[in-house]
């Protein structure tokens, strides 16, 4: 059986959530914190053999008093990362088990991903190579400059990239070795620059990832519309997030 390494990033600023208490992976959505929604995912799957969360150094204190029990009874390693995405999510590559063979990146801040959605791009990830998840354009694209639109862009094969991102373990590493002084956004950009081919898998629009608190009042929603569908109960009607305090 393929194994897989997860690394969930939760080391952003989150300079546009706006919370003064929490950046939004440890803010709590409904009964438990946002990346642990994210994590749960994960664990629950048998071919995953490792977890890296992945925090900003100044934010590990605070962390363990938060979440050390969850820590040491999920068996999850934590990881201080870097200035950038791609320096947090290296430092995490060093951590990475001798035993997967895929490396699975993850925005902890994303804590809608449907089980069926990580099943379809691990799947595609073995049988193709590096995968991610992604949602169609579908609505008019504009170019602007200085609040002023520039021109209308087709929409015909773009897609809107998301997350989990999968990539057998010895390519990611090697990318990452060759990468320079490149930033990507997200690790898929990495293995274009370097022409490695990438499988677009069809994911869902409610996969969002959590920016604003707007983002955190529509996870509630659809984390509480898909228990009800599951339980074929009615949904609760959903409220402001509360934050651990």
């Amino acid at each position: 059986m393929s194994k897989f390494s997860v690394i969930l990033a939760a080391a952003g600023k989150s300079s546009r959530f706006r919370d003064k208490h929490y950046k939004k992976p440890f803010i709590r959505l409904d009964q438990k914190a946002v990346w642990l929604y994210s994590a749960e995912r994960f664990l629950n799957r048998s071919d995953v053999c490792q977890l890296i969360l992945v925090i900003a150094p100044e934010d590990r204190e605070e962390f363990h008093s938060l979440f050390g029990p969850n820590i040491a009874i999920m068996g999850v390693d934590v990881v201080e990362g870097g200035a950038e995405r791609a320096d947090s999510v290296g430092n995490a590559l060093a951590k990475v088990s001798q035993e997967a063979n895929f490396v699975v990146v993850h925005d902890a801040a994303r804590p809608c991903l449907a089980e069926e959605e990580i099943e379809a791009v691990f799947e595609s990830a073995k049988a193709n190579g590096a995968a991610i998840l992604a949602t169609p354009v579908t609505s008019t694209l504009k170019s602007g400059r200085v609040g002023k639109v520039v021109e209308t862009i087709s929409r015909t094969d773009k897609w809107l990239a998301q997350t989990p991102q999968v990539f057998p373990k010895d390519v990611l590493i090697q990318a990452f070795e060759n990468r320079g002084d490149l930033q990507p956004t997200d690790e898929a950009e990495l293995l274009e620059k370097q022409g490695i081919p990438i499988s677009l898998v069809e994911g869902s629009s409610l996969n969002i990832k959590i920016t604003t608190k707007a983002d955190l009042k529509l996870a509630k929603a659809i984390l509480r519309s898909a228990t009800a569908k599951k339980f074929d109960a009615p949904p609760h009607p959903f409220s402001d997030g509360d934050i651990w305090r």
